[in-house]
């Protein structure tokens, strides 16, 4: 029996989030209110795609489409919103002998691609899975280009004293040191995501780079997601703002999603932000700090100070031939 593939829309919100829920490798971008408010903010259109075998639920995909004239171009993640990942999300596959997740897998795979072909008929796709998605395969075998990329897990199923003892001396002695400084860490609503986004943005502008993430998308998500979700943890000094990051958690993770610009003071801010979350989520029980990236090798001699583990994920790819590059059809589409 072959993998049959659904389009979900706003009326199965709720279905759709009960998967996210069920499935080991779903992200909290996976969640159809984030999604919504990516399809806006990206100006794409949303392709939330089920796989049922029977009655059997195996497999999120949710695809963002751009589209002018006869081109079309697929993405997920959508582009220039700083996402890092989003891609498959597989369900009920625990219990499956290997020769038969993999049947399963791979017929799951086909069904999607097959039934974007029927919509929209890209020319251009491009995944980025996540973490907890561990075999690309499947693609690979539909002619798909699979590119390993990185990221940094800090486990946080121990004490503090014993999470603290792993880090470099010089993040430990930041953590541990002493300040003149008044500082103070806290969780903050709309207006420390403005203030955190803001300081990004101002922060690439001054290397010449694009940073289109805008505050407006970060506190849409907010609303939507909800403040248990998506947490901005902000930094003051001697109560003025020095800076912050805006975290978003499911159950098990808590990822570092934006924020963490270089402070402009001798506080080691970023420091004391990232043991304050790690310690934060801890408290809560959540049992792993995604770092969110370690393709930078400028800012992997930060992140990697704090013991992680590195993990996989992967960028897939298909493109038609004469498409050119993604940037070229990208800026050609919008």
């Amino acid at each position: 029996m072959s993998v049959e593939i659904e389009l979900y829309d706003g009326d199965d919100r709720e279905r759709w989030n009960r998967h996210v829920d069920q499935s080991p490798q779903s992200t909290p971008f996976h969640r159809y209110e984030a999604l919504e408010v990516l399809a806006d903010a990206s100006g794409t259109e949303l392709y939330p795609m089920v796989g049922y075998k029977g009655q059997e639920p195996v497999g999120l995909l949710p695809v963002f489409v751009l589209s002018k004239g006869p081109v079309a171009a697929a993405f997920s993640p959508p582009p220039d919103l700083k996402i890092s990942y989003l891609g498959p999300a597989l369900l009920n596959f625990e219990k499956l002998k290997q020769r038969k997740a993999e049947r399963r897998h791979d017929r799951f795979v086909e069904g999607c691609i097959d039934r974007l072909e029927a919509e929209c008929n890209p020319r251009f796709v491009q995944v980025r899975s996540g973490p907890w998605y561990d075999d690309p395969r499947p693609f690979g075998w539909n002619e798909f280009k699979v590119t390993p990329a990185y990221t940094y897990v800090v486990d946080l199923d121990s004490d503090r004293d014993e999470l603290i003892q792993s880090f470099s001396s010089d993040a430990r002695r930041n953590v541990r040191g002493s300040t003149d400084a008044d500082v103070e860490i806290k969780v903050g609503g709309r207006r420390s995501i403005k203030r955190i986004i803001t300081q990004v943005t101002e922060r690439h502008e001054r290397q010449g780079e694009s940073y289109n993430l805008t505050p407006e998308t970060v506190t849409a998500l907010y609303g939507r997601l909800g403040e248990e979700t998506v947490r901005p943890y902000v930094c003051t000094v001697d109560g003025a703002f020095g800076g912050g990051v805006v975290t978003l958690e499911d159950s098990g993770t808590i990822y570092r999603w934006q924020g963490g610009a270089k402070p402009e003071t001798d506080v080691p801010i970023n420091d004391l932000l990232d043991w304050h979350i790690m310690t934060d989520a801890m408290d809560r029980g959540t049992g792993q700090y995604d770092l969110v990236g370690a393709n930078n090798q400028r800012l992997c001699g930060y992140k990697a100070k704090f013991a992680p583990e590195l993990k996989l994920y992967y960028s897939i790819q298909h493109s038609l031939p004469g498409m050119g590059l993604l940037s070229g059809l990208y800026k050609q589409i919008r």
